[in-house]
C-alpha cells in the first residue's frame, strides 16, 4: 500500500525570533534608536509624544533577553534542540542608525557576520527577516515613516547592503514581518502616528504601499544578483469563520478575509486584487501612485509566501462599526467563537483553522509556503528543581503540527518549514511582557529586566527535539 506523503526530506525544522525581542543591547556599537526602543513596558502603540527615553521608566526592548551578548550559548541550545532553520531579523539600526546614512556602521554588519557564522558552525540555516516591526525612529520624526514615499529608497539602500554582505552565508530571506498588521499595529508595523481625527485608513494603506514597492525593489533586485537565493514576505495568516450560516455573514467572512489577500496577492501575483478600487474606496482611501508603480510589483514576486498562524477570528471582525477598537480587538475581533478554547491572553486556540489557512493560500496562490511563527503564550513557572514543566505548550504544539502534517500529507500542500514562536523566551510584541513566555528555553528576566539571565531547558525542549528528529513522526 501506497504511504501517503511526508514532510519531506531537508524539512526546515526551528524556531524564530526578532531582534528588538531578544537582541538587547540597543545602543552598543553604533546602534541607533529604533521604534520600538522607545515604548516602555506594558505599551506597543502608546507612543510618548515627544519620543524621549526617561531614565526611570523601563524599556524591554533595550535588553531583551542579551542575546547580542550570548548568542554562541543560545545558538548552541538551539543546536541542542535539532533546529535545522533559526529565524532572526536584521536590526535596521544597527546598519543604518539614522536610515539617512551613506555608509553603513561597520560594527553592526560585524556582529551579523559573527551570528551568520555561528549558525553555520552548528548546522543551522538562517531565515533573515530585513524588516520586523524596528525602522529607524528618525524616519518617522522626520518623515512620518512609511507614508512617505522617501523611505522606499531608504529601505532598499539598507536591505541592499544586507543582502550584498551575507548572500553567502543566508539563503532564505524576508523583506517585511506581517505586512497585513501595519493596518492594526501601524506605529511598530509602518512608524505611522495617528493622531486626532486624521484619516488613519489614508496613511495606512498609502504606507502599505510604499512597503509592497519596497519589497518588490529587493525582491527583484535579488532575483538579479544573487539568484540562488530564496525571497519570501510574510502577513499574519489570521483567517476568518463566518458568524452564520447566512449568506450575508459570508460575504463579511470574505470581506475579512481580503485584508489579508490585499497583500499576498501582491506578494505572489505581482498585481494589487481585482477588488482593490472597491476595497479602497469603501475605506475613503485615495492611493497616490506614480508612473512605473505597477511595473515594480510585477517584477516583486516571491519565491514562497510566509505566514504566521496563532488564532482565527470571527466575521465581521468589528460588527458595531465601534472607531475606537483596542489593540486586542483590533488584531481578534469583538465576536466570540464558542467552540473554542483561549490562551492565558485570550487568544483562541484552533489547530484545524491552522490546516484551513494553509490549504486557503495553497489553493489561492500554488507557491511553496513558510510557517514562521506558531507557538502558545504563557505564564511559565521555574521550579525549585529549576525544571519548567510546559506540558500545555507541548499539547498547543502537538495538536497544531498534527494538523500541518494533514495539509502535507492528506491535502498535498507544499510546506518548506516550520519556525516555532519561539526557540527561546523573548519580549512579547503583543504585551511587552517577557513573563508571556513562548520558547522551549526559560531566560530568567521579570517583566522589569530583573533576574539571573540564565536559561533552562522546559520539557517542551525536549519533545521538540524528538520532533525535528523524527521529522514530525514523533508527536
Amino acid at each position: 500500500m501506497k504511504k501517503d506523503k511526508q514532510f519531506p526530506e531537508g524539512f526546515l525544522w526551528g524556531g524564530a525570533t526578532s531582534a528588538y525581542q531578544f537582541e538587547g543591547a540597543w545602543n552598543e556599537d553604533g546602534k541607533g534608536v529604533n521604534i520600538v526602543d522607545i515604548l516602555p513596558h506594558g505599551s506597543r502603540e502608546a507612543v510618548p509624544k515627544d519620543h524621549k527615553i526617561l531614565p526611570d521608566v523601563f524599556y524591554p526592548s533595550h535588553g531583551g533577553i542579551d542575546f547580542y551578548h550570548t548568542y554562541k550559548e543560545d545558538i548552541r541550545l538551539f543546536k541542542e534542540m535539532g533546529m535545522k532553520c533559526f529565524r532572526m531579523s536584521i536590526a535596521w539600526t544597527r546598519i543604518y542608525p539614522k536610515g539617512i546614512e551613506d555608509k553603513p556602521n561597520e560594527e553592526g554588519l560585524a556582529f551579523y557576520d559573527r551570528v551568520f557564522d555561528e549558525l553555520k558552525k552548528q548546522g543551522i540555516q538562517p531565515l533573515v527577516t530585513i524588516s520586523h516591526y524596528e525602522m529607524p525612529l528618525y524616519l518617522v520624526q522626520a518623515y512620518g515613516g512609511w507614508k512617505h514615499r522617501c523611505v522606499i529608497d531608504h529601505y532598499v539602500k539598507y536591505a541592499k547592503t544586507v543582502l550584498d554582505r551575507f548572500h553567502e552565508k543566508v539563503k532564505y530571506w524576508i523583506t517585511f514581518n506581517e505586512m497585513n498588521f501595519i493596518s492594526t499595529i501601524p506605529f511598530c508595523a509602518g512608524g505611522l502616528l495617528i493622531r486626532g481625527k486624521d484619516n488613519k485608513e489614508q496613511d495606512m494603506f498609502q504606507g502599505a504601499h510604499h512597503q509592497l514597492l519596497a519589497h518588490a525593489l529587493v525582491t527583484a533586485y535579488s532575483h538579479g544578483s544573487y539568484p540562488d537565493l530564496k525571497i519570501g514576505c510574510m502577513v499574519c495568516g489570521t483567517l476568518a469563520y463566518a458568524q452564520t450560516p447566512n449568506p450575508q455573514d459570508a460575504m463579511e467572512q470574505l470581506e475579512c478575509d481580503r485584508e489579508t489577500y490585499y497583500y499576498t496577492d501582491v506578494f505572489v501575483r505581482g498585481r494589487y486584487p481585482n477588488y482593490a478600487d472597491s476595497f479602497l474606496k469603501k475605506k475613503q482611501v485615495v492611493l497616490h501612485k506614480q508612473e512605473g508603480d505597477d511595473e515594480i510589483l510585477a517584477e516583486g514576486k516571491v519565491d514562497f509566501l510566509a505566514f504566521s498562524y496563532y488564532f482565527t477570528r470571527i466575521a465581521p471582525i468589528n460588527p458595531n462599526n465601534d472607531p475606537d477598537l483596542t489593540d486586542n480587538e483590533r488584531m481578534l475581533g469583538k465576536l466570540e467563537n464558542p467552540y473554542l478554547q483561549r490562551t492565558q491572553w485570550g487568544w483562541v486556540i484552533d489547530p484545524v483553522g491552522f490546516r484551513l489557512a494553509l490549504n486557503k493560500f495553497y489553493d489561492r496562490y500554488q507557491v511553496p509556503l513558510f510557517v514562521t511563527e506558531n507557538g502558545l503564550g504563557a505564564r511559565d513557572v521555574l521550579c525549585e528543581d529549576k525544571r519548567i514543566h510546559d506540558d500545555y505548550r507541548i499539547d498547543y504544539l502537538r495538536q497544531h503540527i498534527r494538523e500541518l502534517k494533514k495539509a502535507v500529507e492528506i491535502d498535498g500542500v507544499d510546506v518548506m518549514g516550520y519556525t516555532s514562536w519561539s526557540g527561546i523566551d523573548l519580549v512579547s510584541a503583543t504585551s511587552a511582557q517577557i513573563t508571556k513566555r513562548y520558547g522551549h528555553v526559560y531566560v530568567d528576566y521579570d517583566d522589569q529586566g530583573n533576574g539571573t539571565g540564565n536559561r533552562f531547558k522546559k520539557d517542551s525542549f525536549a519533545w521538540y527535539k524528538r520532533v525535528i528528529e523524527t521529522n514530525g513522526e514523533q508527536l
